[in-house]
């Protein structure tokens, strides 16, 4: 059997993960941010594991998940809102325009 070098390259007239990631980006910039939030809430929320007092460890790992789950589902949220205003400004321009 020979080893298949290519395995991790994308099939012919497929973009990268990094182009993929870069062109979702310029579509929606707040999906980065809110899966950049997701991951500091979880980090910091971990890190204050030590501190959670009487808490017991898998509520405390529930309200981590809910919190890191809310950031991203709030970004994902203004992201729809914004691309949402910016249809209707497009489509009033041409109304007034056209």
């Amino acid at each position: 059997m020979s080893a298949n070098k290519g395995w991790c390259l994308p099939p012919e007239g497929e973009d990268g993960v990094s182009a993929k990631f870069l062109r979702k980006t310029r579509e929606s910039p707040l999906v980065p941010i809110g899966l950049g939030g997701c991951l500091v809430v979880a980090a910091y929320r971990i890190y204050r594991l030590k501190a959670r007092g009487p808490t017991k460890m898998s509520v405390h790992l529930i309200h981590t998940r809910v919190a890191a789950q809310a950031f991203a589902v709030l970004c994902t949220r203004c992201t729809k809102i914004t691309s949402r205003g910016q249809h209707r400004m497009l489509e009033r321009s041409r109304t007034v325009t056209g």
